[in-house]
């Protein structure tokens, strides 16, 4: 798993309470594919393949959000993605325990997001 020091220091400063939740969602997601990467884009991390997967919304303090650009154009059988806007979907984790509950799903809508591009 590679990580972007630039997405290190951001998480170490913003001192967010819910620190250990994004970590491991961040490694859940870059463990997923050897190519995604990550950036600091719009104040947040954000995961990168061929485009935007997905930012974090920092401003979420009592769970851990996560904004799939265009996730209405991955086909999610899991309902992991919640929403119903013209492109953005959501994903939202409670605590330690919702993030390993939802791990298989998240990195299948991962996983089909890069298909998508991968045909593009």
């Amino acid at each position: 798993m590679r990580t972007n020091p630039e997405v290190d220091n951001f998480l170490k400063q913003k001192d967010h309470p819910l620190t250990a939740e994004i970590q491991r969602v961040r490694e859940i997601i870059l463990e997923t594919d050897d190519r995604i990467e990550e950036v600091i884009k719009w104040s947040s991390p954000t995961f990168m393949y061929k485009g935007n997967i997905a930012s974090y919304f920092m401003n979420a303090k009592k769970f851990v959000s996560l904004m799939f650009h265009k996730g209405a154009f991955i086909k999610d059988k899991t309902g992991l993605l919640q929403g119903d806007g013209k492109e953005a979907r959501q994903v939202r984790f409670q605590d330690m325990e919702d993030i390993e509950r939802k791990k298989e799903s998240l990195q299948t809508v991962i996983k089909a997001w890069i298909s998508i591009k991968d045909n593009e």
